[in-house]
């Protein structure tokens, strides 16, 4: 087989992956307070590793969102 045969029989390029799911909404200020993202309320460390986590890592954070929220003073999230 020549090179360029070979190079005209070879597979298409696989699909791109599915984009990993973040709580993330462009809101990065962390409240030196709690440690928490005052948009997304995860933790700087999570925010770092969130592409290397497994799909099960990131859904247990992600169920304790809303109760990280609640610690976080209200006046801080523009709600006083």
């Amino acid at each position: 087989m020549s090179y360029v045969s070979h190079c005209m029989t070879t597979t298409a390029p696989a699909a791109p992956p599915a984009p990993i799911r973040t709580p993330c909404i462009k809101v990065c200020v962390v409240d030196g307070e709690s440690g928490f993202c005052l948009g997304c309320f995860r933790r700087l460390g999570e925010v770092a590793k969130w592409s290397r986590f497994t799909d099960a890592e990131r859904d247990a954070i992600m169920a304790e969102l809303p109760q990280r929220r609640d610690l976080i003073r209200p006046e801080k999230l523009g709600l006083v």
